[in-house]
């Protein structure tokens, strides 16, 4: 349900930006322009749902890959009074849980906002804590709802517009369900106008962790736990009235923020990320550091998803070897370091053997000392833990079995066995990338230049691997920051042959709002996003910004 981003004073990010999220959105642009802003934007929201800290130095999800610095840092142009970070999610009303899609019926889009800052208390050096200060709602581009800080931290509901058309229409349906009154007139309107304007500084939420809710009131119980209907009389119509909406606004902001904070939070919580400085572990892969911070962001897990995956193993070979999609000449393969069976067949005899020591001991002693009482006069209990042993070992093994198991190359030229750090770097760069692409799904996934280290027409391929990822069942989307022409070639010839209906077997077909290709550049107040739209037949509706791309054509001619 989350259809893009606007960033606003974030790191190279000034004036606010918008990004899509489609299927497959892509970012260009020269090196230190910004493209890499828009995927730590999405780690900032990562790191502050699950921890609820916004000083973020080192984010969960980034490891060494992502660095902050804490506010100070990543707020563009630093620390200047009154400067907010904002972060704003747009979100596609239907699809929200709860009482949202019933309230916001029939508007195409919601836009949700969060003002990030930190203010000096008056007259002193102590800083204020980095908090959420402000908080939007925007339906159908119009701002709805605003909230700001107080000083105790919690938001307070400033302004209200009970004029919009989406608010009045949801609200009016509100009134109607819950009250005797089927039809509002022009001084009911009035009336409900007035009772809200006096009831919104009465209102208040918290960021719990990062996005707002409003505690439960024990006083306003939930609009669906509400067993009956308010009276509204002839004689007293506008005071019932405003009772009412006295009750039920309070009751109502209370699930819509709920409902808008917990499908924001398990859509942030979908987003998986890839660095560009990729791990490359040791040539014993059982043997690696899952500890290590940046293992994750790094890639290094994907290692261990293969070893111990098959269905993952499976088709990443069906990428890596076959003579039509990746082209390298090597297959994985799991192997062990010391073979199960073998360490059994070893380790069972020599306990076996220690105890039939211990019973010969135990005979010359009893024999050499027949009236000691200290030496044992019975090996009965050393007999009975035979079939301990021989469990005990079985369980050993079975238990260590993944740990001594490591995953090799087949070069399928030769059959000879290699470690990936018997090749070139590529396979082991890519190798993170695959896995990231054919685990899970309905993941949000960023990745930081999935073509480094790839042969050109390898990286062409990749733009299969998102495809299949994004419009194949597993419904993964992704946004990408990479230099790749090869790879945005590939996903333009994959629309191209939508189009004219020659997509080869097996390919999901692409459709030009599939995919979001955008451009980012240096502008006077900022790095700004330029959106590039792909054509049905594969091409650009707008030439490049600053030229890029033509170099080839410089360099050729």
């Amino acid at each position: 349900m989350l259809t893009g981003l606007h960033i606003t004073n974030f790191k190279a990010f000034g004036p606010s930006q918008h990004v899509p999220l489609r299927p497959l959105t892509l970012l260009f642009g020269a090196n230190s322009a910004g493209k890499s802003s828009v995927l730590h934007a999405l780690a900032l929201a990562h790191h502050a749902v699950e921890t609820g800290e916004l000083d973020a130095q080192r984010t969960r999800i980034g490891g060494d890959s992502i660095d902050l610095g804490g506010f100070g840092q990543y707020v563009h142009l630093g620390l200047r009074r009154g400067r907010q970070t904002e972060l704003a999610f747009e979100l596609i009303p239907d699809r929200l849980p709860g009482l949202a899609p019933s309230f916001l019926l029939g508007s195409g889009s919601a836009t949700v906002g969060l003002g990030v800052g930190r203010r000096s208390t008056e007259g002193s050096e102590v800083k204020a804590a980095v908090r959420v200060e402000r908080f939007t709602v925007r339906v159908d581009r119009r701002q709805m709802l605003s909230m700001n800080v107080r000083p105790n931290g919690s938001l307070r509901l400033d302004t209200l517009d009970h004029s919009h058309p989406v608010f009045r229409r949801g609200f009016g349906e509100i009134l109607a369900l819950f009250t005797t009154t089927q039809e509002l007139g022009q001084e009911d309107i009035a009336v409900i106008g007035e009772t809200l304007d006096e009831l919104v500084p009465e209102l208040t939420a918290r960021p719990e962790p990062f996005f707002p809710r409003m505690e439960a009131d024990s006083s306003s119980p939930s609009l669906e736990a509400r067993g009956k209907l308010f009276a509204v009389s002839q004689g007293q119509r506008q005071a019932d009235l405003a009772r009412a909406v006295r009750e039920l606004f309070p009751a109502l902001l209370r699930e819509l923020l709920g409902d808008l904070a917990s499908a924001l939070e398990a859509e942030v919580r979908r987003l998986d990320y890839l660095g560009p400085l990729r791990s490359y572990p040791p040539r014993y892969l059982a043997y690696s550091q899952q500890n290590d911070p940046n293992w994750h962001a790094g890639g290094g897990h994907a290692w261990d998803i293969v070893r111990a995956q098959k269905d993952v193993l499976e088709r990443v070979n069906g990428w890596l070897g076959d003579g039509k999609r990746l082209k390298t000449p090597y297959l994985l393969e799991v192997q062990d370091l010391i073979p199960a069976i073998a360490l059994e067949d070893e380790l069972a005899p020599r306990l076996l053997g220690t105890l039939d020591y211990a019973e010969t001991t135990l005979d010359e002693l009893r024999g050499e000392y027949p009236n000691d009482s200290s030496v044992p006069q019975s090996a009965g209990d050393l007999i009975d833990v035979k079939e301990e042993v021989l469990e005990w070992t079985k369980q050993v093994v079975d238990e260590r079995s993944g740990v001594l198991q490591n995953l090799v190359l087949i070069d399928q030229r030769s059959g000879t066995t290699v470690s990936h750090r018997d090749i070139g770097i590529g396979v082991s760069q890519v190798l993170p990338v695959l896995v990231t692409a054919f685990t899970g799904s309905e993941k949000l996934v960023a990745i930081e230049q999935p073509e480094i280290h790839l042969h050109p027409a390898l990286q062409a391929e990749l733009g299969d691997v998102f495809l299949e990822s994004a419009l194949g069942s597993a419904g993964n989307r992704f946004v990408i920051e990479t230099h790749s022409e090869h790879l945005i070639l590939r996903i333009l010839r994959r629309i191209r042959e939508t189009t004219d209906g020659e997509l080869p077997d097996g390919k999901a077909a692409v459709r030009p709002e599939d995919v979001a290709v955008l451009y980012v550049q240096p502008g006077p107040e900022g790095a700004e996003i330029v959106h590039l739209p792909t054509t049905p037949d594969g091409d650009f509706e707008h030439p490049w910004p600053d030229g890029f791309f033509d170099e080839r054509e410089e360099e050729l001619f």
